[in-house]
């Protein structure tokens, strides 16, 4: 077993070392047939364009044969096996009924046959086969050894084939348009522009050990390269000081606080002082802090060992003398990194930066937060993206739905300059449509709000015409300081949101962390965090906690009193009996400070299962019910939204959640009680349309979908909406109920503001 590791191992790492797909396959059936003692290894690939498998490498075939035979999807063993998806282990392939001759590969000789699909993301990409003279059934070890080579070359073999494809060829020499590749949305909007790839400024894996005798001088290097590093961070950051607010700009102290002696100095002046050159030191130090960071169950703990490797490599950028190389930045600017940090950002001219591309990192990413402040299209965890070969070529990044295009055709870059287009014209027309109410065309009334968590988005949210603020995320000011912030502290932050949006409501969510948000300081080890310590679970075990944010949300809104409060991830009666009782504890003590408010209004999130079940006990509790659909949808279809290999399976339209939706507005109506959607279905017009049909009372949304949704709903009736609803209740697919509402909208003139849910 350990030899078989070992041999894939060392197939893998050959393979992807190889300069293109022919090289590669042509190391995979040299290495395959010696390591399996067999005469012959062949591959053949799949070309979805012709529906032909192609045979693209051979040792002990004809290589002449090599890209001319080919065989439909249906034809021969080899389409036997595609069918299949699975091995076909043969003893006399001859005298099997799927048996195709072909003299040009001179395969008459050989009977054994042992052919097995490399299946990668569910596509059969080909089928790697295995043939032998000698009249034998290959073992089941042998079975197992192609079928686990197989899987580890099918992700290889893709990536190979979307190098050749980002430079519009395929394997086949052939010429390819608009390859997509999927991620997870960062940022919304579109750009179209000119790739920059940003690769680390050094390479710390490649540095040498090498011993020194000058300890003084060499750690006096050492803190020269420090310090030349926090001079840039500082230039970056105030670079990035007009577009960002305190918060946001907060994030680059992360990167000065690791600069410091408490933090990686004294370590590396430790090694430097056993002798160990400044380099190496810095090298050992680094990887030793990533690798804890990178071990961590929680993922937004993981984010923080790129901001490390970040810091590594720029200290050794100096170290080595490198610095950076000046860039001349195209005027459509789109950067393109394995991992984008935040002090990548600065060093873009800032009218030029149209969009981002990260093969790593989440949603939840420091640089996503910063994108979505900045309003920079963003594409997250692009896993298959060829990131190091994509310099200068023309990409188009859709931060709406996670989809990032190389080599796009006249067709699909028409489409996405329309969108760009229509998406500049609603700006425009912001003004105008910003002054005017949301009703519909039967006079039906729907207030549209926003959802926060920078004061950068208040400016944005007040020209869109926001009539108030579906919920406030507080753990933002929580995520970028080294500590809990003070009463007086989050009074400050607060106050700052309710006096904007004045007389506006503000629905300010308790803290909510855990899951895929954590803080540095307050660390929360899970091996399945989002079924873990979050939300209300956190702040009732921890009402101190709690009280101190809720005193400070009280006496931020006097003299103001617009001020909502909501508690996240409710799963029970009794927490939010818990919960209430603290909030009054906390209400009686700003009383007996002298602190004159009123009691604001409470309310539950909707986003687990089993709140949906007790909707109608939850509110009878509280003044409100919101729902969070991104949490409700990922809950009820057991989907890790911020997981690209599951992303097609998270739908917000999925029959489960539309149903779930219909139960808890029933019980909102039925009580008398308000019931408003704060998740990012809000922000979809079509779907807001199902929602104000199901009597949703308010929908809250991200600032930039406002307008979208404002005009969709301005040019429909109700009446018209709740046929609509009444149609998609009875469908149970999800593609089938957004294609359904779009073509029905569609017919009514109104496709000009649709996107694909998820």
């Amino acid at each position: 077993m350990l030899n078989m590791l070992n041999t894939l191992r060392r197939v893998v790492q050959e393979v992807n070392a190889a300069r293109d797909l022919p090289s590669a396959l042509d190391i995979i059936v040299q290495r395959v047939r010696e390591e399996m003692g067999t005469e012959v290894c062949s591959v053949y690939l799949f070309n979805p364009d012709t529906g032909r498998y192609v045979l693209m490498a051979t040792e002990g075939l004809n290589k002449a044969a090599v890209g001319v035979v080919s065989l439909a999807s249906n034809e021969g063993l080899i389409g036997f096996v595609g069918a299949r998806e699975e091995p076909v282990n043969l003893e006399d392939a001859a005298a099997h009924p799927r048996f195709r001759y072909f003299a040009e590969t001179g395969e008459e000789r050989y009977a054994s046959f042992l052919g097995v699909p490399i299946i990668h993301h569910r596509r059969v990409m080909g089928v790697l086969v295995v043939q032998q003279k000698a009249r034998r059934q290959f073992s089941e070890g042998d079975e197992a050894f192609l079928v686990t080579m197989s899987a580890q070359l099918a992700g290889v073999i893709a990536h190979a084939e979307a190098t050749g494809a980002i430079r519009g060829l395929g394997w086949g020499g052939e010429v390819v348009q608009d390859t997509r590749f999927d991620g997870v949305p960062g940022a919304p909007g579109v750009a179209i522009g000119q790739a920059v790839v940003m690769l680390p400024p050094a390479d710390l894996g490649s540095v040498p050990d090498r011993h020194i005798e000058d300890v003084e001088a060499e750690q006096q290097l050492f803190r020269e390269a420090r310090e030349a590093v926090r001079d840039d961070m500082l230039q970056l950051s105030d670079k990035l000081a007009s577009q960002l607010r305190r918060e946001e700009l907060a994030l680059f102290d992360v990167y000065l606080m690791m600069l410091d002696d408490a933090a990686l100095g004294n370590e590396v002046n430790a090694l430097i002082a056993g002798g160990q050159w400044a380099q190496a030191a810095l090298r050992d130090v680094i990887a030793a802090h990533v690798a804890r960071f990178e071990a961590m169950e929680d993922s937004y703990l993981r984010e923080r060992a790129t901001d490390i490797k970040d810091i590594g490599r720029r200290v050794l950028a100096f170290l080595q003398e490198a610095g950076r190389e000046q860039r001349v930045y195209p005027e459509q600017c789109i950067l393109v990194s394995e991992e984008i940090t935040p002090a990548m950002l600065g060093e873009v001219p800032k009218e030029k930066l149209v969009g981002l591309v990260s093969v790593m990192g989440s949603g939840n990413s420091h640089v996503a937060i910063l994108a979505r402040a900045m309003g920079i299209p963003t594409v997250m965890g692009v896993v298959d993206l060829p990131y190091s070969r994509m310099d200068g070529l023309e990409l188009i990044v859709d931060g709406n739905h996670g989809e990032v295009y190389s080599n796009p055709s006249q067709e699909l870059r028409k489409h996405y300059l329309e969108l760009v287009q229509e998406e500049r014209e609603l700006s425009q027309g912001l003004e105008e449509l910003s002054e005017l109410p949301c009703v519909t065309v039967d006079g039906h009334r729907m207030p549209l709000w926003v959802n926060t968590g920078l004061l950068a988005d208040v400016a944005r949210s007040l020209d869109r015409g926001a009539e108030g603020v579906g919920l406030y995320r507080t753990e933002v000011p929580f995520m970028v300081q080294d500590r809990f912030p003070s009463e007086k502290e989050q009074q400050i932050t607060y106050r700052e949101q309710l006096e904007a949006f004045h007389p506006l409501p503000v629905t300010m969510r308790s803290l909510d962390i855990g899951g895929d948000k954590a803080l540095s300081y307050f660390p929360i080890k899970e091996d399945n965090p989002f079924l873990g310590w979050r939300g209300i679970r956190v702040t009732l075990d921890h009402p101190e906690i709690f009280l101190v944010q809720t005193r400070a949300m009280l006496k931020a809104s006097q003299g103001l009193n617009n001020l909502r409060i909501m508690l996240p991830m409710i799963s029970s009666v009794y927490e939010v009996e818990e919960a209430l009782h603290l909030i009054h504890r906390a209400y009686s003590e700003v009383l007996d400070e002298g602190v004159d408010v009123p009691m604001p209004p409470v309310g539950v999130m909707i986003e687990v299962p089993a709140a949906v079940y007790q909707a109608r006990e939850l509110v009878q509790m509280v003044d409100f019910l919101s729902v969070g659909t991104n949490d409700l949808t990922q809950y009820l279809l057991a989907v890790d939204r911020n997981n690209p290999r599951v992303a097609d399976l998270y739908h917000s339209l999925h029959p489960a959640v539309l149903h779930a939706l219909v139960r808890i507005a029933s019980a909102c109506r039925d009580a008398g009680k308000p019931m408003s959607v704060c998740g990012e279905m809000a922000g979809d017009p079509a779907a807001a349309v199902l929602l104000m049909a199901m009597g949703c009372d308010v929908l809250s949304m991200n600032a930039t979908n406002l307008p979208k949704v404002k005009w969709l709903l301005r040019q429909i009736s109700l009446t018209d909406a709740k046929a609509l609803l009444d149609e998609v209740l009875g469908l149970d697919n999800p593609y089938l109920v957004q294609s359904s509402l779009h073509m029905a909208l569609k017919r009514m003139g109104l496709g000009k503001v649709l996107i694909q849910s998820r």
